[in-house]
Order: C-alpha cells, then sequence, then structure tokens
C-alpha cells in the first residue's frame, strides 16, 4: 500500500495545503486542496473518497475535482462518509447554489457521484485494503480511519480532541504509521480545546494512551501556517522529556507534502 500526502497542513498560504492523502492510485482519504497538484489522469484514476468530517479544509477541493475529471470517467465517484457529513455537502456545498448536485447530474441513474454512509467501527473493503472508520471527537460528526493491507496499517486521527476511545482502539491495532493533528501551539490550547483540536500539551496527554511495548513513527499534521514552528519546537521538548522507559522516547516526526510512504 502506497500512500502520497497531498496536503497536510491547517490552512493555506504559499507552499501549505490541505488535509487529503492519496491511497495507492483510487483512494482519496479527504479532499483538501492538495488534490489539486493530481494531473487529470491521477484525478480521473479515484474511485473513492472517503471523507473524516466536512470542514471546507478538508472537503473543499472534492466538487472541483469530480468537474474536472466527470467527463473523462464512465462511472460515479463514491463518497464515503458519516451519515452527517452526507447530509451537511447535501445541505451546503452540492445543493445547485454553491455547486451542482453531482449525485443527480447528468442524471439519477448515472450521476458523476454517489454517497455511501459509513459507521464508527464497520470496516470498507476496497480492493485488497481494510478501511475502518475510527472515532473522533470534534465539532460535527467527524472520522478518523485505519487502513491495512497486508500486516500493518496507517493510522490518521482526523480532526480530534482528547478521544479514548480512539486509542482503546488503535492499541488494538498492528499500526505501522500513525499521523495525528496538532492544530494550535499552547499559547493557543485553549482556542484549541474549544474547537476540539489538539495542542502539543493535549498531544503529550494523548501519546500516553498508547500501549507502552508499542512504539511506531508519529507524525503531526494539521498545523496552522502560522504556528508551525513553534509547535515543532513545543512538541520536540515535550518528547524530549516524556520517555517511555529507559533511553526511549516516542518516534515523533513532521509530515510534509510530497512525503510518500509504503506499507
Amino acid at each position: 500500500m502506497k500512500i502520497r500526502v497531498l496536503g497536510c497542513s491547517g490552512a493555506i498560504a504559499r507552499d501549505c495545503r490541505t488535509t487529503s492523502f492519496l491511497i495507492d492510485q483510487d483512494i482519496l482519504i479527504d479532499a483538501g486542496t492538495g488534490v489539486g497538484d493530481l494531473t487529470l489522469d491521477e484525478m480521473a484514476r479515484i474511485e473513492h473518497v472517503f471523507l473524516t468530517h466536512s470542514h471546507l479544509d478538508h472537503v473543499a477541493a472534492l466538487p472541483l475535482m469530480i468537474d474536472s475529471i466527470a467527463a473523462r470517467r464512465t462511472s460515479p465517484i463514491t463518497v464515503h462518509a458519516l451519515p452527517g457529513t452526507i447530509e451537511a455537502l447535501q445541505q451546503h456545498i452540492f445543493n445547485n447554489t454553491i455547486w451542482p448536485d453531482f449525485s443527480r447530474i447528468p442524471s439519477e441513474q448515472a450521476p458523476f457521484m454517489r454517497y455511501e454512509a459509513i459507521a464508527v467501527g464497520r470496516s470498507e473493503v476496497v480492493g485488497h485494503r481494510v478501511i475502518e472508520p475510527l472515532p473522533a471527537v470534534h465539532t460535527v460528526p467527524a472520522v478518523g480511519y485505519a487502513i491495512t493491507e497486508g500486516q500493518g496499517c496507517w493510522v490518521f486521527s482526523g480532526d480530534t480532541e482528547r478521544n479514548p476511545a480512539f486509542w482503546k482502539r488503535v492499541n488494538q491495532l498492528r499500526v505501522a504509521m500513525l499521523v495525528i493533528e496538532t492544530a494550535f501551539s499552547n499559547r493557543e490550547k485553549e482556542l484549541a480545546r474549544l474547537s476540539l483540536h489538539l495542542s502539543p500539551s493535549a498531544l503529550a496527554d494523548e501519546l500516553d494512551c498508547i500501549d507502552k511495548d508499542k512504539i511506531y513513527p508519529i507524525y503531526i499534521t494539521h498545523t496552522k501556517p502560522a504556528e508551525t514552528q513553534t509547535i515543532m519546537e513545543e512538541v520536540q521538548r515535550f518528547d524530549l522529556t516524556q520517555a517511555l522507559g529507559p533511553n526511549v522516547t516516542h518516534d515523533i516526526r513532521w509530515l510534509r507534502a510530497g512525503q510518500e510512504f509504503e506499507l
């Protein structure tokens, strides 16, 4: 399984693209502005889009992408999301005011896109990959994802605050790589709490939930561009002092657009 980071920023600026991951050639996890770096041929190969939630930084490119490749396709793109996320898309984006309703165009029998509702804990199989929605704690209905093909799995927290149910399930998985958000610095940790995002201090508490015998790469995502350097310094500071055992700390790294991983 190949993972390509199209975008991993919490907002836009030069070289900052919002959340989207390409899994192999046919699956998108979220559809933020990073999707715009794909070629038309690459976009046309996408068959499934799994959304974590309805916020604009995670769905902004979806209507534009479908518009770009609709003429090249003979079957609809399937958008997998929580029922609340689907409802938000129908009411606020694909509503024939903000954007055409591609679930009914060119016809209800042969649309450009179709919705498929997901549920936390109910896995879906796409080819050889098993995709499991994980619990998230956010201001709108939201999930994270665990994707497995073979032995280890790629885990993405989605947008979330403190989340015991997430860690309970993650500790049951054979994790090869964890991508977790840290949107705000400690200076804005109260704003992070109110908006149900993590700050470095909250992240430190969350990482304490990982079983002590499990060590795997942890990639930080969704940092606000103006705060990224501060967040990096604060995370590095707590990681140097938060030992898991003799000379052992978390393996924390920084996610960047354009990175590619193979699991």
